[in-house]
């Protein structure tokens, strides 16, 4: 497989991943108190939203590295 589909293969799923799911989100915990020997954390839960603009340039990028991959034969 060419590295130009393959490339391709990845940026359409990634854009399809990022139309369907919108973003996706994480936990960092956070230490919040630390008092000698005594200490408190948080879980703090972050969401990082995905352009649907970014998803469909994802997306036409790969059908275009595909096609020009499926062409160079």
């Amino acid at each position: 497989m060419k590295v130009a589909t393959l490339v391709g293969i990845i940026l359409l799923v990634l854009g399809v991943v990022g139309f369907a799911l919108g973003g996706f989100s994480f936990t960092r915990r956070e230490k919040v108190l630390d008092v000698g020997p005594i200490q408190a954390t948080a879980a703090r839960e972050h969401h990082v939203a995905v352009s649907p603009i970014l998803s469909g340039i994802a997306v036409i990028g790969g059908i275009a590295l595909i096609a020009v991959g499926a062409r160079r034969v």
